[in-house]
């Protein structure tokens, strides 16, 4: 009965009426006994009535435990309609899949089959879910807008978990007021006393379960304990031993199956039947008529009438019953490896090579299976019980590598002072030595202490498959962070060792000097750019990212980095999300979404305190271009003087040259023009692009540009040649515009001014509107100095429009007084724009088209929020209010 409930009985309706046609997600969170499970079970069978698909699962809080076990009772009704490897092989449907399927991957699969299947998910006790099925589940209540499915889930309030509810809309159920429990009572035990109905309402406090609980404990009886006798003991705790009162009152066998379906978790008849050797299941008799358990006969399964009852069950037990009943269950569960396996290391009493070997084996399928920070956990226990040091000391380093490849660092320390103590006399396993390396340069950012204990571990041993690529790719990251030739060349050497992946050797090269890519080798990466959505694993993504970053293809990765953002954010965080995060700010600067990248920046630093990383440099040079092109140059100097400081105390080069490309956007903003040359050219010497250097290509226009504003025309003119020499301008669009415009600036006018319309109209400048407006203001610049004013003021124009839409404040103010030097006034510093950008023009034609946001963003490449943003300012520009307008004042929409 849900009386007092009328608003969550309406909240449901609502819920699953907006489920049925535009998708819909909703948390129920409260206190253990107030009605979570009721609301659900009631949902459940309203959707069901209505002729809906209806999967339902729950946490338990005593499961052993077991990756996506959450997930395979929520699509078990499915299980025949699952075509999708990577969520077969986390199911454990019998389909391998290699190399092992991420979370992103498995988390895609399950929106894609809920999607098509629009059913309604129902889980209960999401605080107890194991932490993949969690952190897939929270993946796909977030994205069921636009389908007419829905997640409808329950969680105890202020009780900690893996499934993160914070951003879905969420309702705390209250407790019953003195109506609502009078009136619940009246209808469930109609003969009680007035005055022992008023001290049952009391003592309960309007949690229904006690209320009911207590008052069913009365047994007929009209007497009640005097408040004095339990008053200090709140009232859950009071049912809960009312729960254990029962339990003690069963039979033993009865007791026994108790126990084994709290341990087993899962509720399968069979596994009882198989455990207890009690093949009807007879002892289950007395626990249903004490009203503890019931048969579900569709399933079929056991359930708990309510979660207190197991732990009541735990409570009775001894530490003997448990083992017997773990013991007795790992038998029964023979043919499922995992879950006998952690049965038997509940069990153990002491160590047991056997049960550690048999864990580390579950450990394996684990990371097969993606879950990372779950394979961590197994392979902990299983160094616990190694009875043999070098044993131990294995299971550690791997251990602290599945750390690391979860990108939490915060124990990886740890982990592996143990392993070297476990075993002091044996060699450091590959495992261990790539997550000593990845800490020494995360946390310390020693680059020759990481890269000399890794090249060294790699030479010691004869590793090979997924270790030794991984071994491989954090030496290339510490080369890259190092950004010195004499470990470039001894990384280089190395390449030729039998077992590498091809796609890190041909990424090397995009890495070490970027400036020297062949077309083969852009070919290549446009290939694998091409083909990331569909095979790219985490680890490749991130390879082919990082290697497109200097050449301008990150938007051709966009799609497959927010996977890995939207799985990292689901679950916690990786190494591959942080890169993932920096790579979009990076793209996000540059393409002109200063605000997202913003976002993602704060999002980033965010989860580098949470675990524990210090390196966050590369977040605060993006940061630090920001607030530079924005006209914050205290704030930019801030930040460019903590990168200093950590380059120059750790020999990292890179860091040092990345400080100094933001110094000089700065001082090309404030027009010191003196200083960004000094920066720029020590970054890669005028006339020269040097090698190893990748931040020569983003500098290369910089430097020329304060050259020729210095004075230094033999400089500048070096420079442009070296680009030209260089083939710079076949690397990418946004290259050829500046090393055309760069051409132009130490030009004699009459050959600038072709240079310089050829460098604005390359095919996709626009994607890069900060420095396409640079290349306006540069010309307009010389066209007022040729006494070319009207050509002048439209060029300069277009620029003013740009620096104002991005908010490039001194950048803004040089092109207004650059207008107002050609005889005409603006008011544009001070009122915004009513012209369109190009990307705007785009998103305001698409939107006319009838494209909503979300389709817009997958179009351009853009979130759906940025979309909105832009839309937000595009209406004022274009003197309307509503999206229906835009038919009216756009040219031909």
């Amino acid at each position: 009965m849900m009386l007092g409930r009328t608003e969550e009985r309406e909240l449901i309706a609502a819920f699953l009426d907006q489920a049925s046609s535009d998708g819909r997600a909703l948390v129920l969170v409260g206190e253990p006994g107030i009605g979570k499970s009721t609301l659900l079970d009631a949902a459940a069978a309203t959707a069901s009535a209505a002729g809906r698909r209806v999967l339902r699962a729950e946490g338990v809080e005593f499961e052993a435990e077991g990756a996506f076990s959450g997930l395979n009772q929520a699509l078990l009704p499915l299980s025949a309609e699952i075509r999708d490897p990577a969520l077969a092989a986390a199911l454990d449907l019998g389909r391998a899949h290699r190399p092992p399927p991420d979370l992103m991957a498995v988390a895609a699969a399950t929106l894609s089959l809920v999607r098509q299947a629009e059913a309604v998910l129902v889980v209960d006790d999401l605080q107890w879910l194991d932490r993949s099925s969690a952190v897939v589940l929270s993946f796909v209540a977030r994205r069921l807008s636009g389908s007419r499915a829905g997640f409808l889930g329950a969680a105890r309030s202020e009780t900690p978990g893996h499934f993160d509810h914070g951003a879905l809309p969420t309702h705390e159920l209250p407790r019953l007021d003195d109506e609502a429990a009078g009136e619940l009572l009246r209808a469930r035990y109609p003969l009680l006393a007035p005055r022992v109905r008023t001290r049952l309402m009391a003592e309960a406090q309007g949690n229904p379960l006690a209320l009911l609980e207590l008052a069913g404990s009365l047994r007929g009886r009209q007497a009640y304990p005097r408040a004095t006798d339990h008053a200090a003991r709140p009232p859950l705790h009071r049912v809960q031993a009312l729960y254990a009162s029962r339990v003690a009152d069963l039979p033993p066998p009865t007791r026994t199956l108790l126990l084994l379906a709290v341990l087993d978790g899962t509720g399968d008849l069979g596994v009882l039947r198989a455990a207890s050797g009690d093949d009807e299941l007879l002892g289950l008799a007395p626990a249903e008529r004490a009203n503890l358990v019931q048969i579900d006969e569709d399933a079929p399964r056991l359930l708990f009438r309510h979660p207190l009852i197991r732990s009541g069950i735990m409570g009775a037990s001894t530490a003997r019953e448990r083992r017997q009943a773990r013991l007795a269950l790992a038998e029964a569960l023979a043919d499922r490896p995992d879950r006998r396996a952690w049965h038997l290391a509940e069990a153990a009493t002491g160590p047991d090579e056997v049960v550690a070997a048999l864990l580390e084996t579950v450990a394996d399928t684990t990371l097969l299976r993606g879950d990372a920070p779950a394979a961590a956990a197994v392979l902990r226990r299983a160094a616990e019980l190694s009875p043999q040091r070098a044993g131990r000391a294995r299971r550690l380093s791997r251990a602290a590598y599945a750390e690391r490849f979860a990108g939490d660092r915060r124990d990886l320390g740890l982990l592996l002072s143990e392993a070297r103590r476990a075993d002091p006399a044996s060699g450091e396993a590959l495992e261990a030595a790539v997550a000593a390396a990845y800490l020494l340069l995360t946390e310390q950012g020693d680059v020759d202490a990481a890269f000399h204990h890794l090249l060294g571990a790699l030479d010691a041993g004869d590793a090979k498959g997924e270790v030794l690529a991984d071994a491989y790719q954090t030496l290339l990251y510490i080369c890259w962070f190092a950004g010195r030739p004499e470990l470039w060349e001894r990384y280089e050497a190395a390449l030729d060792r039998p077992g590498l992946p091809q796609t890190l050797v041909r990424c090397t090269g995009f890495y070490a000097d970027p400036a020297r890519a062949s077309a083969a080798d852009l070919s290549w990466l446009d290939a694998e750019i091409g083909a990331l959505c569909e095979t790219g694993e985490p680890a490749d993504v991130i390879r082919i990212a990082d290697s497109a970053i200097f050449l301008d293809r990150l938007g051709g990765c966009r799609q497959a980095l927010w996977q890995i953002v939207n799985e990292g954010r689901a679950g916690g965080g990786s190494t591959s999300t942080h890169t993932a995060l920096i790579a979009l700010a990076i793209d996000d600067f540059f393409s002109g979404q200063w605000a997202q990248a913003d976002e993602l920046l704060g999002e980033l630093l965010s989860l580098s305190r949470v675990l524990g990383y210090r390196m966050v440099w590369p977040a605060q040079h993006v940061q630090a271009l920001l607030v530079a092109a924005r006209g914050d140059f205290d704030r930019a100097r801030t930040l460019t003087d903590e990168i200093a400081r950590w380059a120059e105390s750790r020999g990292m080069h890179q860091a040092r040259w990345y400080g100094r490309h933001a110094r000089t956007l700065a001082a090309l903003g404030e027009g010191d023009f003196e200083y960004a040359f000094l920066q720029a050219g020590a970054i890669s010497p005028p006339g020269e692009l040097a090698r190893h250097v990748p931040l020569a290509l983003w500098a290369a226009m910089d430097l020329v540009e304060a050259a020729v504003h210095t004075n230094r025309h033999a400089e500048a003119e070096a420079h442009v040649r070296a680009m030209r020499e260089a083939g710079l301008a076949e690397l990418s669009p946004r290259l050829a515009m500046t090393v055309t415009a760069s051409a132009a600036m130490v030009a004699p006018d009459s050959r600038a001014w072709p240079l310089f319309e050829r460098a604005l109209a390359v095919p996709g400048a626009d994607r890069r509107p900060f420095e396409l407006a640079r290349v306006n203001l540069a010309y307009g610049v010389r066209l007022r100095r040729a006494q070319s004013r009207a050509k002048a003021r439209e060029h300069l124009t277009a620029a003013l429009d740009t620096f104002q839409w991005l908010g490039a404040q001194p950048w803004a103010v040089r092109a207004g007084n650059e207008i107002r030097a050609t005889g005409r006034t603006t008011s544009r510093g001070k009122a915004p724009s009513t012209r369109l950008t190009p990307q705007e023009h785009q998103i305001a034609t698409l939107a006319a088209a009838g494209l909503t946001n979300k389709e817009i963003g997958e179009r351009l490449r853009l979130s759906h929020r940025t979309v909105s943003s832009h839309l937000h300012r595009i209406y004022p520009k274009l003197g309307i209010t509503t999206r229906t307008a835009l038919n009216a004042v756009l040219p031909g929409a």
